[in-house]
């Protein structure tokens, strides 16, 4: 099973991070939806379009819209126990104790996938507006009995 995720897009959807999600079976969303007063309703309605969507909040998630949205989320996708979050420093979980395989998060728009007690970490990047000179990127998760996998993908040079 694919997996897309997708962190930071503070509003902006880019046509490439679609077309890097397209076959994804599932998508998560690892806060950092919209912009700091604006609406997300855009980005969100057009992940849950392409495929089932998992989405948690991010530190700018403040406005009105964000208020039914959690700040975790945890989920089990062909066998694998994935754990949500938007700031990996607020890991109030034992990934290893808790049976959980990944750790999806944001925040620091630095894309990485690194393996830590058997845990898989992703940090998908940012999708949305460039952040210094760090890519703009989404992640791919793969999923398939009990063992996970993932790489991260530059959309933007």
């Amino acid at each position: 099973m694919l997996i897309g995720l997708i962190a930071d897009t503070h509003g902006l959807l880019r046509p490439a991070a679609c077309d890097a999600l397209k076959d994804c079976a599932h998508i998560i969303h690892a806060g950092d939806i919209g912009k700091r007063n604006g609406d997300a309703a855009g980005v969100l309605a057009s992940l849950a379009g392409m495929a089932p969507l998992t989405v948690v909040r991010g530190n700018n998630d403040r406005a009105v819209w964000a208020e039914s949205i959690p700040y975790t989320a945890d989920i089990e996708l062909a066998g694998v126990r994935i754990h949500v979050l938007h700031i990996l420093g607020e890991l109030a979980i034992d990934p290893v104790a808790t049976g959980v395989r990944v750790v999806v998060s944001g925040h620091s728009h630095q894309p990485s996938v690194e393996r830590r007690d058997g845990v898989l970490f992703v940090n998908p990047g940012s999708a949305g507006p460039r952040r210094f000179k760090l890519p703009v990127s989404v992640a791919r998760l793969w999923v398939e009995e009990g063992q996970a996998d993932a790489e991260w993908v530059r959309i933007l040079e």
